[in-house]
């Protein structure tokens, strides 16, 4: 029986420390050692993926991306086609998760599957992914800040925007940071709390714009309205190509439903991890999916005028707050909604900072032995915690604008959830024979492929204008990623350990769980 933090032996039900023993040997068998604290439950790793996508977050700031390309079409009808897209892929990610539940577990999928250049690969770009989105939920939440609270506290940021935007981002990412580093009992908390609070606040906001909304036009779902240009608020180039505006309103949905890796992230720290983790990303799609379409239905509905709030650009949602809702109900919903996103943001330092960790003990960054290190009194990756904080600040600095982070993290996320997944197409039936105790069955291929497609549709609607930002970080890392795997990497890096290699690190995985406490 393991340690806790604080030098006392953990009270663990019969069932779980049995779970945790089957855990464990799972675990062993694939070369690594149980230096991660495991008490998360099924719920905890659903509730992690769930705060993370957090559709009082993405679904609030994101809001104008897809209104503001074709108006209430782009909810009523493109939120059903997205999120489908991101169930497709999460039912993927769910049967390898199921096979191989590790920390960082994209990278060790994309490995096994499809070999250690496909692996460094996925890692390179799930990382940036979970860098970037970390970087939009924390300029997000500082946007929702200055929206909900400046004006009351007297906080005017207009002189030097991108100075105090950069200053309060740092304080937000930093407690986050320090939060996780206290070990995942206190993250597991908090991002359960989350969980409750956004069912709870969307569930609220919901009901409250559809009782006190001045109109129930419900035809808005589904009529086309070009709002892209200046009518439009600017957030889209004016354009007469509908189906390119609708296109681009996609990234709406695409963005606010990501981040599910974070339970294949926590596997090692997840009880029963072949059957929680799969669930987990299933349920946090399929659960914020239902909620976040009932809730932007409502927004789109309770709207006044479409074309004036439209015509707010990114600050339609206060239009529509303050134009519809009384002031103590909206009061309780803005303070609902910011600690939703902060909670947001902190769950995407628990994911990269796991990332960061598994990917390092292979040696698959730089810096590596100090990335892997786990602090033996809070049983977390301290060095990396601090190094994904840090990450997520310098990201805001070099490129501030909103819209553009959002589509940097949806293509580098999608990429890095579909590589390993086209891997397991190839190697399905061949090399990859044994799947997890969750499985889609014959269903897999299928699935896939259509995974493969879409990400590929992603990618051609994200680097459109006024996008092109985007697009240049792309090749950046493409052309970096190419030449440093073939100028270095693949004569140094050997990937997640197989084989005899397993065999050999054993009395290592030993000396490695003594050290934390988590043998006798």
């Amino acid at each position: 029986m393991s340690t806790s933090p604080d030098g006392r032996r953990d009270n663990l039900s019969a069932d779980d420390a049995r779970l945790i023993q089957e855990d464990l040997k799972i675990l062993h068998g694939m070369g690594y050692a149980q230096e991660l604290l495991r008490r998360m439950h099924g719920f905890s790793n659903f509730a992690i993926s769930f705060s993370i996508i957090c559709i009082l977050a993405g679904g609030i700031t994101s809001f104008p991306v897809g209104l503001n390309s074709v108006g209430g079409a782009s909810i009523g009808l493109g939120w059903p086609i997205a999120a489908c897209f991101s169930l497709i892929v999460a039912l993927g990610m769910g049967q390898i998760a199921s096979a191989f539940p590790t920390a960082g577990g994209l990278y060790h999928w994309g490995s096994i599957l499809g070999g250690r250049g496909w692996g460094w690969l996925t890692a390179w770009f799930n990382v940036v992914g979970l860098v970037t989105v970390m970087s939009a939920v924390n300029v997000g939440t500082y946007s929702l800040f200055v929206g909900f609270f400046g004006t009351p506290l007297g906080f005017d940021p207009s002189a030097n925007p991108i100075l105090w935007q950069t200053l309060i981002v740092t304080i937000i990412t930093i407690t986050q940071a320090l939060f996780n580093h206290l070990g995942i009992g206190v993250t597991t908390k908090l991002t359960d709390f989350s969980g409750y609070l956004i069912f709870a606040v969307a569930i609220l906001l919901t009901g409250a714009l559809l009782f006190y909304a001045p109109t129930h036009d419900w035809s808005r779902l589904w009529t086309f309205s070009n709002l892209s240009g200046d009518p439009g608020g600017g957030v889209w180039p004016r354009s007469e190509n509908t189906f390119y505006l609708f296109l681009v309103g996609l990234l709406l949905p695409a963005y606010t439903v990501t981040g599910f890796d974070a339970s294949a992230h926590t596997s090692e720290e997840t009880i029963d991890a072949p059957h929680s983790v799969p669930r987990g990303m299933v349920r946090a799609v399929l659960y914020s999916a239902l909620f976040g379409y009932l809730m932007l239905i409502a927004m789109v509905v309770a709207i006044p005028d479409l074309a004036a709030g439209a015509a707010k650009g990114w600050n339609v949602f206060f239009y529509m707050m303050d134009t519809v809702l009384p002031g103590g109900l909206k009061l309780a919903l803005y303070v609902g909604i910011w600690i939703a996103n902060y909670l947001c943001g902190l769950a995407i330092v628990t994911s990269v900072s796991r990332m960061f960790f598994a990917f390092a003990r292979d040696g698959g960054l730089p810096f590596s032995d100090a990335l892997k290190q786990v602090s033996h009194r809070h049983r977390v990756p301290a060095t990396a915690i601090w190094t994904s904080a840090v990450l997520g600040i310098l990201f805001t600095v070099y490129t501030p604008v909103y819209s553009t982070i959002v589509v940097v993290c949806v293509i580098f996320l999608y990429v890095s959830y579909v590589l390993p997944i086209a891997a397991g197409l190839v190697a399905h039936g061949k090399t990859w024979v044994k799947m997890g105790p969750w499985s889609i069955g014959k269903w897999y291929k299928p699935v896939a492929a259509l995974a493969v497609v879409g990400c590929l549709g992603i990618i051609y609607i994200g680097v459109q204008p006024p996008n092109d930002k985007a697009l240049s970080v792309l090749g950046i890392t493409l052309v970096a990623t190419a030449i440093i795997w073939f100028g270095v990497e693949r004569r140094r890096f050997r990937g997640p350990p197989q084989g005899v290699l397993i065999q050999q690190r054993q009395q290592e995985i030993l000396e490695a769980e003594r050290a934390v406490g988590e043998v006798a």
